[in-house]
């Protein structure tokens, strides 16, 4: 339910903190890693999604290293819906070679669009042939975290559709996601490694699991 994800610089630091955990994404652009570093990280048998998005890297290295993680043992690719077609189709075939399973995320920063325009979004994945589709936008208002949270409804995107909320009014989003048919959450390692804004902590985000899930037993 919770996927801690991992913005640690170093593959030594990565590794260390992934001896307690079973379940995390590995930012791969926010490290200093190269491709002979990863079967090191996938190859120990967790669970893990396979991510680098734009910026640091370009896209021969994001695509070089997101190769080398799928062939290593990545359960999970991250490959953003506005990638190139050469780059987002050579992931995909190869994930479906592997046995990968492919997340298309399509992320807002600003904003959290017009229900239709999400739902458009969600069938444009889809036919690009994701195993999951992301939708992580940045809610400026409770309506905002009601809309994201509401994709949630339909039978078929049932543990198929992952849903996030930036943000600070986002982060009911990112506690109820899972409970309404969101495979799973994002949190981050502690306080203050955040990967993006509104991310709890691991631990937070457990320990309010943890009354929740009290409070329903009751």
């Amino acid at each position: 339910m919770i996927c801690v994800s991992l913005g640690l610089d170093s593959v030594s630091g990565c590794l260390k903190a992934l001896e307690d955990i079973e379940f995390a994404e590995i930012r791969l652009d926010l490290m200093d890693v190269r491709p002979a570093d990863i079967p090191a990280l996938f190859s120990a048998g967790r669970r893990l999604i396979a991510t680098c998005r734009p910026g640091k890297k370009n896209d021969g290295e994001r695509k070089e290293l997101l190769l080398e993680c799928i062939r290593n043992g990545a359960a999970y690719v991250d490959i953003e819906d506005d990638a190139g077609d050469g780059y987002r189709a050579c992931l995909l075939r190869e994930a479906g070679r592997m046995g990968t399973r492919a997340i298309v995320s399509y992320h807002d920063f600003d904003a959290v669009p017009p229900r239709l325009d999400l739902e458009n979004i969600i069938q444009k994945c889809l036919g690009y042939g994701a195993d999951y589709v992301k939708i992580a936008c940045r809610a400026q208002s409770p309506s905002d975290a009601a809309r994201l949270l509401g994709l949630l409804g339909e039978p078929r995107m049932k543990d198929r559709l992952i849903v996030v909320g930036m943000g600070e009014s986002g982060r009911i989003v990112r506690i109820l996601a899972p409970f309404l048919g969101s495979p799973f959450t994002y949190a981050s390692l502690s306080p203050g490694a955040e990967t993006a804004p509104g991310q709890l902590s691991a631990d937070t985000l457990a320990g309010i699991y943890e009354r929740l899930e009290g409070a329903l037993r009751r």
